[in-house]
């Protein structure tokens, strides 16, 4: 198996960011090849400074393309199919999600790094029955924000970033995702007060 996600990245790496948008949807979607695409944008990046938007927004339709296929099989009798592999409370957990925090129940879990179950919240969107424009909108958000801010990093620090990433990935897209999380609860707790009694 091993051979095989190397045979796939090498063949991303070679077709740049075509390679970057199937490698995402595929990762996104029925695949796993976790942090692979992060890893791919910011060495496609180094390379080639001046495509740095282009294999940003390939990857970010790849994994919002692929993500809305896992959501419709979610829209389409998928709680089975959660409920085989994920136990009834965590479903429970991310559907009560939805309906409290909307789209921030998508984009910051789309921010997380590996090894949070990213997937498990695009089939409950699709078993919830998330607005589709919603939820589209939300994952384009998250995974913008993750792809182009790794592509910012490459641009502004070269190898550095390469290292610093591999490093220290995991808690760059945590602190992401709690900053954005508590900006989210602000906001909801400001709108909250503004409304009339």
């Amino acid at each position: 198996m091993q051979r095989v996600f190397a045979w796939i990245q090498g063949l991303a790496e070679s077709l740049g960011g075509p390679g970057l948008l199937i490698l995402a949807f595929l990762d996104s979607s029925f695949l796993s090849f976790p942090q692979v695409p992060d890893f791919l944008v910011v060495v496609l990046t180094i390379q080639h400074r001046e495509r740095m938007l282009y294999y940003a927004l390939m990857t970010t339709i790849g994994s919002v393309a692929g993500s809305y296929a896992l959501y419709l099989v979610g829209r389409r009798g998928g709680e089975a199919f959660l409920q085989k592999r994920v136990e009834q409370r965590t479903i429970d957990r991310a559907t009560s999600l939805f309906r409290r925090y909307g789209v921030l129940a998508i984009i910051v879990p789309s921010l997380l790094p590996p090894p949070t179950p990213f997937k498990v919240f695009v089939l409950a969107a699709g078993v919830a029955r998330v607005r589709t424009f919603e939820f589209l909108v939300a994952l384009a958000i998250g995974r913008s924000i993750r792809y182009f801010g790794q592509g910012l990093l490459a641009v502004w620090y070269g190898e550095q970033a390469r290292v610093f990433l591999s490093d220290h990935g995991s808690t760059i897209g945590l602190w992401f995702a709690v900053t954005l999380l508590a900006g989210g609860i602000l906001f909801f707790v400001w709108k909250r007060r503004r409304r009339p009694a």
